[in-house]
């Protein structure tokens, strides 16, 4: 992967940041060249060594199509759950560990049904509003959209109502 001064990138746990400058430090004798992010939702400010920078799971943004693909998984039906809540939600956090936007995208889908449907314990409702946030925040940067369209989308994506929004993005 090319990385460049200015680009906006996916990092796996920070989520998205923007490559402010390539830094050469010497630690312990030995020189090595590092990508100084700056992370969009905190302002937090991460170094990632250049030649680890794919091991690490720094990754470009979703093109457009995959942000689609991203939108199709949100539609599709729940796979079988697990009724006992502890059971689902290690199942759940296992699939989040994973770090795959697609699987984050899954758990998102079934949490935020098994919400309107019956509800979910508090530890639950926290997962899900963790695993919204990388979901939200690739498919606004993707699409070019701002976060409260993205989020009426993603609802009406996951919940199958009508929305103008989501319409017109899969057009």
């Amino acid at each position: 992967m090319q990385l460049f001064e200015g680009q906006t990138v996916i990092h796996p746990h920070h989520g998205p940041a923007t490559i402010t400058q390539m830094v050469d430090r010497i630690i312990k004798g030995t020189s090595r060249r590092y990508v100084q992010l700056q992370v969009h939702s905190t302002n937090l400010s991460v170094a990632v060594p250049l030649d680890s920078a794919e091991e690490v799971g720094l990754r470009p943004v979703y093109a457009e199509s995959q942000a689609h693909e991203l939108l199709r998984i949100l539609q599709e039906p729940s796979g079988e759950q697990e009724s006992n809540w502890s059971r689902r939600f290690k199942a759940n956090q296992e699939k989040l560990r994973v770090g795959e936007l697609s699987m984050t995208a899954e758990v998102v889908r079934d949490l935020t049904r098994r919400q309107e449907e019956r509800g979910l314990s508090a530890g639950e409702k926290e997962m899900l509003n963790n695993a919204r946030q990388p979901v939200l925040a690739e498919l606004a940067l993707s699409l070019s959209l701002s976060d409260d369209v993205v989020d009426k989308i993603v609802e009406a994506a996951v919940l199958g109502t009508e929305s103008e929004d989501l319409a017109a993005t899969l057009a």
